[in-house]
């Protein structure tokens, strides 16, 4: 790959939070980035700061759990450049998380916007990296998937089956060049806390995991060289 052609990172749920972190590592480490969210106004706006810092960026738009829009923004990605990796950093929760509070509703919320997202965006990006022989997908889980937390046990489920999911996806993939792996951040200061029934104080986020942390966790699986690959990486407060 030359320099006129970099390869190409894909970062679903570029719009905040994980996802923008990662976005923006990836392009001040020379990737070219495809940033795919709901959010066009955000992802565009995210485009438009790693263009003006010299990177190169694009901004799709659309529903992770909508196969059309994740073929669109994995077409977007694979033209003219080689596509290194898709990270996911899509996920979602609810106030009322309780076994207590969901409902059938809720439930199936729940498991579209964390499982449904992550299967299809793994069965989207397979075929290319099939015909690369060559892909890493990191999909971002949460330390609730290790650990019982007070997170709901629908979030927790759904988190834990992504990791099976990308674990299985190694097996099966590995002779074709793929590489899986899994991040579990700890609480982390991103939007998505917000939805706790209690948010966390501004001590707490400011002893929590950044953004940035993860996003530097992630580059490191982006570096390594593609004869390895790391299954799982977990990352906590230290306090």
């Amino acid at each position: 790959m030359t320099e006129e052609t970099p390869a190409t990172v894909l970062v679903a749920g570029a719009s905040s939070g994980m996802g923008r972190a990662v976005a923006e590592s990836a392009a001040a480490a020379g990737a070219r980035v495809v940033l795919f969210a709901r959010r066009r106004e955000l992802i565009d706006d995210l485009a438009r700061k790693i263009v003006s810092a010299g990177g190169r960026a694009e901004a799709f738009a659309g529903d992770a759990t909508t196969p059309a829009d994740v073929a669109g923004a994995v077409e977007l990605a694979a033209a003219g450049s080689r596509l290194q990796a898709l990270v996911n950093c899509v996920g979602m929760n609810i106030p009322k998380r309780s076994l207590t509070q969901l409902t059938t509703q809720t439930w199936t919320q729940m498991l579209a916007g964390n499982l449904d997202a992550a299967y299809v965006l793994t069965q989207a990006v397979l075929p290319v990296f099939r015909r690369q022989h060559d892909g890493l997908l990191v999909h971002v889980s949460s330390r609730s998937a290790l650990e019982p937390d007070g997170s709901g046990g629908s979030y927790q489920a759904a988190k834990a089956v992504v990791a099976a999911l990308a674990h299985a996806t190694m097996v099966e993939e590995r002779d074709n060049g793929v590489r899986v792996s899994v991040v579990y951040p700890g609480l982390t200061n991103t939007p998505l806390v917000e939805q706790r029934p209690t948010p966390p104080t501004p001590d707490e986020l400011a002893r929590a995991v950044q953004p940035e942390d993860v996003a530097r966790v992630v580059q490191t699986l982006l570096d390594l060289p593609d004869r390895v690959y790391v299954p799982d990486v977990s990352l906590y407060p230290t306090s």
